[in-house]
């Protein structure tokens, strides 16, 4: 794959270390929570113009869906759960970019297929099986921007295990940061 496709992809990681780079393509890291990953996502679309983005992260996963760390989990929506008013006055859900879904599912078969709760407090989400804190913000700022995008996550946790000095945060970004180039070069490949 030339370098020249996959600079058309921007990745957005909430920190550092979910973020995998080498310049090959873009990268944001924008920051922990929605606000700041709303505002952060807006700013690198209208000033990069990717074709795509990829949202990567670590996730928490409810202890009945048999998902463990550091299972992969492709988005195929994010839930806002934060947001209480009624839908017709702003979107709770988002769906992945239909290509990019198709795309993420072949470079990572073994990934498990999930909507994705977005929620800025840890263990607040309901109605979904698996957790972060900015999926919704940033595909809203894509899909506000035209621009398709997905979410993909290592589980780091169970969600109901309140003591975070058992979640395995270690295990959760390094396999996201090792399926992030195969992940990239097969989205690149879609939106070319």
């Amino acid at each position: 794959m030339s370098s020249g496709l996959l600079q058309r992809i921007l990745v957005v990681a909430a920190t550092d270390r979910e973020l995998a780079g080498g310049g090959a393509w873009m990268t944001l890291c924008c920051g922990v929570g929605p606000v700041d990953a709303a505002i952060h996502t807006a700013l690198a679309l209208e000033r990069h113009h990717p074709r795509a983005v990829v949202h990567v992260g670590i996730a928490g996963a409810r202890r009945a869906t048999g998902l463990v760390p550091p299972q992969l989990v492709v988005g195929t929506e994010s839930v806002y759960c934060d947001l209480t008013v009624p839908e017709r006055f702003a979107p709770h859900r988002l769906a992945a970019d239909g290509r990019l879904l198709e795309a993420a599912c072949r470079a990572l078969p073994a990934a498990a297929r999930r909507a994705i709760a977005t929620s800025g407090a840890v263990g607040r989400t309901s109605g979904c099986e698996v957790e972060a804190m900015e999926g919704f913000a940033v595909l809203r700022a894509c899909a506000l921007a035209g621009v398709p995008a997905i979410e993909v996550r290592a589980i780091s946790n169970e969600i109901e295990q309140s003591d975070r000095a058992v979640w395995q945060f270690d295990e959760a970004f390094a396999a996201i940061v090792a399926a992030t180039p195969i992940l990239v070069e097969e989205l690149a490949a879609c939106v070319n």
